[in-house]
């Protein structure tokens, strides 16, 4: 049997699911006979993949600001009282304001530690008991490459990814002994609007390393939900290239120059092709 197969009728709450690697993962759960809980805070976006979607499996959707707990838990109660059961939780949604932290907006800063950290915490403490009482289920946290290496220019997001990986690895060793599957992907820079719909903002060096599609990390979620792996990072050699880099600061420092140039040049063809579109 496909091991994919177990997520047949399984109920999975998706967070940031109306575009990007969020909208893919709802279809790659579905295509797997997966019934869907679909959170995002735009309406229209989340009736559309909706739409798509309910003619395959059954889907409820939400409007929800990921940081409104006390809004979270009265979802939950809904969710459990329509399907019967939740075994899945992925934390998706994020959100990025990029530059460095000086020329930043203090306020920003603080929406990125609550969205990208607080929020995946509060959500997976919140529906951890409901997957308990299934004793099997899954919790994934989409990280991210910048969460394995300290990155200029993205240094708060940097951290709440780091933040998140460390939660990660650590919730996992509490529910050791359970059938419950803990963690996360680390993906690179993905070729979504998350990214590409401000490139100019987008510091050269992220685009050094090669661009996954929203559906690569979109079946590397389905893997870690599966109980494959702890941790996931697109793609693999770029999550070897952040080990060594935060094992040897100086090596980081010293490959730094190049890594830009490298980014810069693949940056503008990024920029070509989505003006040849």
């Amino acid at each position: 049997m496909h091991s994919f197969q177990r997520f047949q009728n399984k109920v999975v709450i998706i967070t940031g699911a109306s575009a990007g690697v969020g909208a893919e993962t709802a279809r790659a759960f579905a295509k797997q006979g997966a019934k869907l809980v679909l959170l995002a805070r735009g309406q229209q976006a989340l009736t559309d993949i909706t739409n798509e979607l309910k003619t395959i499996t059954d889907v409820l959707n939400f409007s929800l600001d990921v940081c409104d707990t006390k809004g979270y838990k009265k979802i939950l109660e809904t969710v459990e009282q329509h399907f019967g059961a939740i075994h899945i939780l992925v934390n998706n949604a994020g959100y990025h304001k990029r530059g460095n932290v000086e020329k930043n907006d203090a306020t920003e800063l603080a929406k990125m530690v609550d969205v990208n950290l607080s929020a995946p915490i509060a959500l997976s403490a919140l529906t951890l008991p409901y997957i308990q009482k299934q004793q099997t289920g899954a919790i994934v946290n989409v990280g991210s490459l910048a969460g394995r290496t300290p990155l200029q220019g993205a240094a708060t997001y940097a951290a709440t990814k780091a933040g998140l990986r460390a939660f990660t690895y650590s919730l996992a060793d509490e529910v050791s002994q359970q059938n419950i599957h803990i963690g996360l992907v680390s993906p690179g820079p993905i070729d979504t609007g998350f990214i590409m719909s401000e490139i100019a903002q987008v510091e050269d060096i992220v685009f050094s390393q090669p661009m996954s599609s929203a559906n690569q990390v979109a079946q590397a979620i389905l893997n870690v939900a599966a109980g494959k792996s702890i941790e996931i990072s697109l793609p693999k050699n770029s999550g070897r290239l952040t080990m060594i880099s935060y094992l040897f600061p100086w090596l980081r420092r010293k490959l730094r120059p190049v890594l830009y140039e490298k980014g810069k040049k693949a940056k503008e063809k990024y920029i070509q092709r989505d003006l040849n579109k």
